[in-house]
């Protein structure tokens, strides 16, 4: 599987690409990135309303718990902006949507935001696609 980062991010079509067991792949690669920086890194997570956005950022939890990364996700979905205040403004490390934003509805997707709460920086989306193609 190739794992191409756009604006914000990576998407692909539910059941095609994006699936629950590449949505671990890409947040194992986000955990490895954020862990390389900090020793105890907090993420904020959130999702919106697309069919299994819930699940995908449940497994997205999972992982990032398993590194020993406090996540703190959203009860319910969530618009990205509010994600992003709560990015910046928790002071977390980063903050994961899962959304396809304004891709049709067969898409969903994985943004990635920065601790100011914007899209990640090129250079902050380079590390995390060097450390995805390590790890695959």
């Amino acid at each position: 599987m190739k794992f191409v980062f756009g604006t914000d991010g990576w998407r692909d079509i539910i059941a095609d690409g994006f699936t629950f067991e590449n949505v671990r792949v890409v947040s194992q690669a986000v955990c490895d990135y954020h862990r390389a920086r900090n020793s105890s890194p907090r993420i904020a997570l959130g999702y919106d309303t697309r069919f299994l956005s819930d699940l995908f950022a449940e497994n997205v939890a999972l992982v990032a718990a398993g590194n020993g990364i406090q996540v703190t996700m959203s009860h319910s979905f969530v618009p990205t902006p509010a994600l992003a205040y709560e990015t910046y403004s928790g002071g977390y490390d980063g903050g994961i949507m899962i959304t396809a934003s304004h891709n049709p509805p067969q898409y969903n997707g994985f943004k990635v935001k920065a601790s100011f709460g914007g899209s990640a920086p090129p250079e902050t989306v380079d590390g995390i696609s060097r450390i995805l193609e390590d790890n695959l």
